[in-house]
């Protein structure tokens, strides 16, 4: 496949339900406001302009407001009321952002004290946010959102134990739109210093080529191997949810190259679509950068973002092993061979020509894991990647190595000079590169996409951030009324007779959240009332949370919402529905994982749990990984019903059974688990079954797509 195929591939339109900046007046100004919200992420984020943490909030807020309305309206085209609409809207989300500004200091003297006027913004800005929501993510979550609202007004008149000692109208407003809790708590601070920049950093690399980076290596590396094209899907995703931490954003930009392919090469439209779906949730779980919610996570915990990292390690290692796996069953059983080796580019080539957008990413991971702020090792990050961008345009057109070679260095001294003397030396670099490259030819190219990128960077974190200060309202009725209390009692009690009910409890909580809402406000929601209740069970506190994380994940998998699923479905050209059976099955390491972290949490690297006090940590850690890749292993044999050979019903029961007893912690259950292991292995070498025609829908093609 050559690489012009590849960018032709690559270059359709992501989705059709995306929003864009159409090409009008209107689409021009929100191209500007874009660009604006992003230079002030920037300035906030590396101290060019140092304000109190709440303007920072409510002024990120106010952006989010202002560049949704008018953008969804542009894109909806419903006339010119509707557009009219949008935009007092949007003047209204600013409004409260000027008036916080203004009234900064009086509010904080009157805090719990409020005049009619801050009654009104504080009405204004729950509001709009409110409907921000709606319009920009659809019914789910301001639904959900609402009825924790209700909850505070009118708590007091149900039944015991839900009821509360009730609240006055302007206590909840206050509570709500005001302070650091509500709609401006510790979701939007996330949004607005790490979520904001670690997407920035993405639509850049983005935008300078990392997904043909990661897809030609892709395709170098496994593209021969049988089943290729799949396993193509499952590297470039996993890869690609390194720097973006976006399931859907995943589904609709490699899955426009690797779907078609896994499809012209034999594998059915709804496997390819699971595959690419499952691979790019992934891409949340998948250290180094991770998604959004590992940021949240750090935060709302308290410790170090390396520590979620960690814990996330073996598990993600696992899930994209177990995918891998299933495609390469299910190539095996379909008889699908890979592409043709002379046609592929080759990894190392790919890595030399664009060597260099590795960097930034070297040095975000090695700053996150060198004790740096996720705050710090972004603006870095960032600042490196501007750097390269700006610099590569330049260097281009450099024929001499001597003086390219110098520039080189002098673009590594600027980056260095960000540890000594802050952004504002890297900003006098960028500042004289930006200059060099309206003189230089390519050079505007490169100020076009960095440009760009700030547009697209605003646009994406567009659903993020709103998500974040929508379900700050949930948060604000939990630390207000303590209704998380309720919850955690009922799940303790039923704890207390059996763990592995609350933990199945926990999950279907998850699941049915995250139908229709996406992944950050459902851990938000689930951590909040489930997490205290399993810390409190003995589960260890990052184990509970990332418990959550990952159900909250697989809810975009799980029917009948499926989000994903439904974004891979246009693309692969097969119902939602049928694609999410496939991603479940798929995905069945991500239903084992958490389960067995809970019972050894060495899994997660943490300390605790039976198996540690018994045998030790290290060789708990060795025993849980061989354990959990034994049963994810015999889970996709049983799945895909498939071992060099197809199996016999027989076979697959014994496997399931074997994978079932691997992971439950119960007395014996292991021995158990080991017995059916030996037992399958003897049916698979005595009674291998017939060797049948590998199964093909569709006659798989060689040529290069």
């Amino acid at each position: 496949m050559s690489a012009t195929t590849a960018d032709q591939t690559l270059s359709h339109e992501p989705n059709t339900h995306e929003q864009h900046f159409p090409a009008t007046a209107e689409g021009k100004l929100l191209y500007g406001i874009a660009v604006a919200f992003s230079l002030f992420q920037i300035a906030t984020a590396a101290h060019l302009i140092d304000l109190p943490s709440q303007l920072v909030r409510s002024t990120h807020v106010a952006f989010l407001l202002l560049l949704g309305f008018p953008l969804v309206a542009a894109n909806l085209r419903k006339g010119a009321l509707y557009t009219a609409g949008a935009w007092a809207l949007a003047t209204a989300g600013v409004a409260v952002a000027v008036y916080q500004f203004v009234e900064y200091e009086p509010l904080i003297l009157r805090a719990g004290d409020l005049v009619p006027l801050d009654l009104y913004f504080g009405v204004v800005a729950i509001a709009t946010v409110f409907i921000g929501a709606w319009v920009i993510m659809g019914p789910a979550l301001p639904i959900i959102s609402g009825l924790f609202l209700a909850y505070c007004f009118f708590g007091e008149y149900l039944p015991s134990p839900l009821n509360h000692r009730g609240y006055d109208y302007s206590q909840v407003i206050d509570h709500m739109a005001y302070g650091t809790e509500g709609i401006y708590g510790v979701p939007t601070y996330v949004s607005s210093s790490y979520i904001f920049l670690f997407i920035l950093f993405g639509s850049f690399l983005e935008r300078a080529g990392m997904i043909k980076l990661f897809t030609d290596v892709s395709l170098g590396l496994v593209g021969h191997k049988r089943g290729g094209p799949a396993k193509v899907s499952v590297i470039s995703s996993g890869l690609m949810g390194t720097i973006s931490g976006s399931g859907v954003a995943n589904v609709v930009t490699t899955g426009q190259f690797t779907i078609p392919l896994m499809k012209r090469f034999g594998y059915r439209p709804a496997f390819a679509g699971g595959v690419e779906a499952t691979a790019s949730m992934g891409g949340q779980i998948m250290p180094p950068v991770m998604g959004a919610v590992a940021f949240i996570m750090a935060e709302t915990l308290g410790v170090e973002y390396a520590e979620i990292v960690k814990a996330a390690l073996i598990p993600a290692i696992l899930y994209f092993a177990s995918v891998f796996w299933m495609v390469h069953l299910e190539a095996g059983k379909r008889g699908l061979s890979g592409l043709d080796p002379k046609d592929l580019p080759s990894p190392l080539a790919a890595i030399r020509q664009q060597w260099y957008l590795l960097l930034p990413l070297a040095a975000l991971v090695w700053l996150l894991f060198s004790g740096y702020t996720p705050l710090f090792a972004g603006t870095a990050g960032l600042a490196l990647t501007m750097l390269l961008i700006l610099g590569s345009s330049i260097a281009i057109g450099m024929s001499n190595t001597a003086v390219r070679t110098i520039f080189w260095i002098g673009i590594g001294l600027a980056g260095a000079s960000f540890f000594q003397y802050g952004f504002r030396a890297v900003l006098i670099a960028i500042l004289v590169l930006i200059a060099w490259n309206f003189m230089v030819k390519g050079g505007r190219a490169a100020l076009k996409l960095s440009v760009d990128s700030l547009a697209d960077g605003a646009k994406t974190a567009l659903p993020v951030g709103i998500a974040c200060a929508v379900v700050g309202i949930i948060v604000g009725t939990m630390t207000l009324t303590g209704a998380a209390n309720t919850f955690g009692q009922f799940v303790v009690a039923v704890g207390q007779h059996s763990l592995f009910l609350s933990l199945i409890l926990t999950m279907l909580t998850c699941i049915l959240l995250g139908m229709g809402i996406p992944t950050i406000p459902n851990y938000i929601i689930t951590s909040s009332i489930a997490g205290p209740a399993l810390l409190e069970l003995g589960v260890p506190l990052i184990v509970s949370h990332m418990f959550v994380f990952y159900f909250g994940i697989l809810a975009d998998l799980t029917p009948p919402v499926a989000l994903a699923c439904f974004a891979a479905a246009p693309i692969a050209k097969e119902s939602g529905l049928r694609i999410s059976f496939e991603a479940v099955k798929v995905a069945a390491a991500g239903f084992v994982i958490p389960f067995m972290a809970v019972y050894a949490p060495a899994l997660m690297l943490q300390d605790g749990g039976p198996l540690a006090a018994a045998i030790g940590y290290p060789l708990a850690v060795v025993y849980i990984v061989i354990k959990a890749s034994l049963s994810i292993g015999l889970w996709g044999v049983a799945v895909i019903g498939y071992l060099n050979r197809p199996l016999p019903l027989l076979h697959r029961l014994v496997a399931a059974a074997a994978a079932f007893f691997l992971v439950a912690a119960l007395p014996i259950t292991d021995e158990i688990g080991g017995a059916l292991v030996l037992l399958f292995a003897l049916l698979v070498w005595k009674f291998p079954g017939k060797a049948t025609e590998p199964i093909a829908t569709t006659p798989p093609k060689t040529e290069t797509p």
